[in-house]
């Protein structure tokens, strides 16, 4: 039988675990104030679990408390931005230059399948989103490297703070799926050099369009 504190713990985690999927699904962006009773009726979980989780939040520098206001979803600036997108570039290249060595024909066939699924959800900005997630992490695990995933996982929080997905444009969506192919077609070909390029390349031009969006 469970403790009172190792019962809060456990719902500890599952509070903290339902608050990053609300801000992975945009119901919570940079900037939201984070109160204590919304988020537990929300939430539909007593206020402790929920205090434990905003200080498992901040911990991992999501959030934020400012003085006389409370708990806040932190937002990156330009030079946040740019610098994580440095180091996403890193991790990216070496997951496509990984994979191109490592990745079998059926995990190549369903990075397609995914991407296939992305140019259909060109009208369903969080649907695009999601599935690029799942994109970007069937490269990372057909990479073989355990490391990397770690770091990957890692960084993912900083990427819950960037914002609305800039895939609501249907010609965005159309650049992300070709440039997707091409991150394929070197993985396919075993070209550890083109898989490296064509995932740089595509962050650039991520990059590109995070800033765009910044400057509105």
């Amino acid at each position: 039988m469970k403790t009172e504190d190792e019962e809060n713990l456990s719902q500890g985690g599952v509070a903290f675990a339902k608050l990053m999927q609300a801000i992975e699904a945009g119901i919570y962006q940079p900037g939201d104030r984070l109160r204590e009773i919304e988020v537990s009726e929300r939430l539909t979980l007593s206020r402790t679990p929920v205090r434990e989780a905003l200080r498992r939040l901040e911990a991992e520098n999501i959030i934020e408390h400012r003085p006389r206001y409370g708990a806040v979803i932190r937002k990156l600036g330009q030079a946040e931005v740019v610098e994580l997108y440095e180091m996403r570039l890193v991790l990216e290249r070496t997951a496509a230059e990984m994979a191109a060595k490592h990745a079998a024909e059926a995990e190549v066939d369903a990075m397609a399948a995914l991407n296939d699924e992305i140019s259909n959800a060109q009208n369903n900005a969080a649907r695009a989103a999601a599935i690029n997630q799942r994109f970007h992490q069937a490269i990372y695990l057909s990479a073989r490297n355990r490391f990397l995933l770690d770091a990957a996982r890692a960084m993912n929080n900083a990427l819950l703070l960037l914002g609305p997905t800039t895939l609501a444009d249907p010609e965005r969506v159309s650049i992300v799926v070709h440039q997707h192919q091409q991150i394929m077609d070197a993985i396919g070909a075993g070209d550890m050099i083109g898989a490296g390029a064509a995932a740089e390349a595509h962050l650039q031009t991520s990059l590109r369009y995070r800033l765009k969006v910044m400057w509105g």
